[in-house]
């Protein structure tokens, strides 16, 4: 058996990145020579196994043949006569379709190192058509290697499979899962402009891709555009290292500013409300992880109550804390924040002046749960005022007064 390094390794090293995990195909051998080998077998729908030293995969070299549609709908076939250069042109892009021997030499059929070369994400072949899930994968590459254009042809190709209906057989779990991924590289707004560009997010997020051409009111918003300002956020939260929470909160936080009816616009009154709402609908439908969802919900219902922060009556942020749950939940408040930050800062000229609401707000909070509701309740019941109802009363009175003086009101 012959084996190459494949992949996103070959294709990182070649640019000078840290290589990540590291990738294997096996040419020339069978499921029994690799179990014999000592390999661990572990693919369900094609040959894989895990090497006995290092677990890292180990994969036959294989074809495919579309049977059906949707990312699921294709037939593999791998044996020892399979070719290296036959597995390599399944591949997506031609930058993932160059392998390293084991004496360092380079097998690149598709003209991987040309396009790396020339900052170009192309498909190999037009079976690049076959697989929606390669569009996610594209738009993610594109976030991660913002300054690598799409080629003309792929982008053509693209758009093809949504018009064909291909994107309308993507899975939410495989969107979550490639979107995620794509929210976490280096510019996510370049994973939207890619999407938007061929016509996939109207599919997978037709209520970001309606946010595009509805305008804000300039004094607040200078950038205009919604979509414009959403790509903006997302890529200030990059630059400042937000949790994949804080970034998905950005991507839903004005998502009800899409409904607002057009002889209204540019203001969007009560947009937070219709962006809870609609950010908890997109996230169970993309069955997007609890914890990250409801940071999503919070900071769509409660960001434009942060950035008031600084004008909030000590009852009224008292209110605010309890509906962000900061006594159970506090580890949140920092993603929150945040997110709200970036929605604030991302604004052209609005960056220079910082954020001091978000020091406010953690002030207030840290006040909050210093107010021991034990010490109210013992305190209560040795003055005979023992009681559900009273008890209540004077915590949250008491909540307000720390709150009041951390805060300097």
């Amino acid at each position: 058996m012959d084996i190459y390094r494949v992949g996103g390794s070959v294709r990182d090293e070649l640019m000078g990145l840290p290589a990540g995990d590291r990738d294997w195909v096996v040419v020339g051998a069978t499921p029994d020579a690799m179990v014999a080998a000592g390999y661990t077998p572990v693919g369900r729908d094609f040959p894989v196994f895990l090497h006995p030293v290092t677990h890292e995969e180990y994969a036959l070299a294989r074809t495919e043949r579309k049977t059906a549609p949707g990312y699921r709908g294709f037939v593999f076939h791998a044996d020892a006569s399979v070719t290296l250069e036959e597995d390599l042109r399944r591949r997506d892009l031609t930058v993932n379709a160059i392998a390293r021997a084991g004496d360092g030499a380079l097998i690149d059929p598709c003209g991987g190192q040309a396009d790396i070369a020339a900052r170009v994400l192309r498909h190999v072949s037009d079976a690049f058509a076959e697989d929606p899930v390669r569009i996610l994968r594209l738009a993610r590459f594109a976030a991660r290697f913002s300054d690598f254009s799409v080629a003309p042809e792929t982008v053509d190709l693209m758009r093809g499979m949504v018009r064909a209906g291909e994107a309308d057989a993507l899975v939410a779990e495989r969107v979550w899962q490639e979107l995620s991924r794509g929210l976490m590289e280096a510019r996510p707004s370049r994973m939207i402009e890619v999407l938007r560009d061929c016509g996939a997010l109207a599919v997978v997020l037709p209520e970001v891709d309606a946010l595009f051409g509805v305008p804000q009111p300039a004094q607040y918003h200078p950038e205009i555009d919604t979509g414009l300002h959403l790509m903006q956020c997302l890529d200030w939260a990059a630059a400042h290292g937000a949790s994949l929470a804080a970034r998905w909160a950005l991507l839903a936080h004005d998502l009800g500013k899409g409904t607002t009816p057009r002889e209204e616009w540019p203001r969007h009154i009560a947009h937070e409300a219709r962006s809870a709402r609609m950010a908890r609908e997109v996230a169970e439908r993309l069955r997007v992880p609890v914890d990250v969802a409801d940071i999503g919900r919070l900071v769509a219902q409660e960001h434009t109550n942060v950035h008031r922060a600084r004008e909030l009556r000590p009852d009224t942020m008292v209110k605010l804390l309890e509906r962000l749950d900061v006594m159970r939940k506090p580890e949140r408040l920092a993603d929150i924040l945040l997110a709200c930050e970036a929605d604030h800062r991302s604004r052209p000229g609005f960056d220079a002046a910082g954020y001091p609401q978000a020091g406010i707000v953690s002030a207030a909070a840290d006040a909050f749960r210093a107010v021991d509701a034990g010490a109210v309740a013992r305190r209560l019941a040795e003055s005979g005022k023992a009681g559900g109802p009273a008890i209540a009363r004077e915590v949250q009175l008491a909540r307000v007064a720390a709150v009041a003086g951390a805060t300097q009101r």
